[in-house]
């Protein structure tokens, strides 16, 4: 059995957790999310903890044990706190501009970079410089700075390893 399979999920006030056979639904105050679960675990709800346990006693299923109480621990955080990636874009005349449902980015390019916001992603940009990533999936939430990160490769002969740098 995994170790981290065998921790409890602590339920916050204000969340509701719906267990299916092959899915987790939890609903918060910042939105809802539908977590697939791996073949071969289950969750309990027991009172204001959720517990992941496994159908049979499998080697091969510690990894899905742990996988799938990470991924709904993750969605228990999402919706009741949600996640965050911060980014600061570095260069000369490099800056960025939300509008609408896109964010316009300025990379020292001929053209302005148009990048546009998936559902259920927030981009707030400070300062033209300065751009957050917000979020209740924390898949999404990492894999939009990502790609927003990868809009500019890195400038190798800068002293600056990159246009877009993450803080954690």
């Amino acid at each position: 059995m995994s170790r981290i399979g065998k921790k409890p999920i602590s339920v916050p006030t204000g969340v509701t957790i719906t267990v299916h056979a092959d899915a987790v639904e939890v609903k918060g105050p910042k939105g809802a999310m539908k977590q697939a679960l791996p073949p071969g675990v289950t969750f309990a709800l027991n009172g204001a903890e959720l517990q992941a346990s496994t159908l049979r006693e499998d080697a091969e299923l510690g990894k899905y044990h742990g996988l799938a109480r990470s991924l709904v621990a993750n969605a228990v955080e999402g919706v009741t706190t949600g996640f965050k990636k911060e980014l600061d874009i570095v260069g000369v005349g490099y800056r960025a501009e939300v509008k609408g449902k896109q964010v316009v980015f300025a990379l020292g390019y001929s053209h302005p970079v148009v990048f546009d916001i998936p559902t259920g992603i927030d981009v707030v940009v400070d300062k033209q410089t300065h751009v957050t990533v917000t979020g209740v999936d924390r898949q999404l939430v990492g894999q939009v700075a990502a790609n927003i990160r990868g809009l500019r490769k890195p400038d190798r002969t800068s002293k600056r390893a990159c246009a877009t740098r993450a803080k954690y």
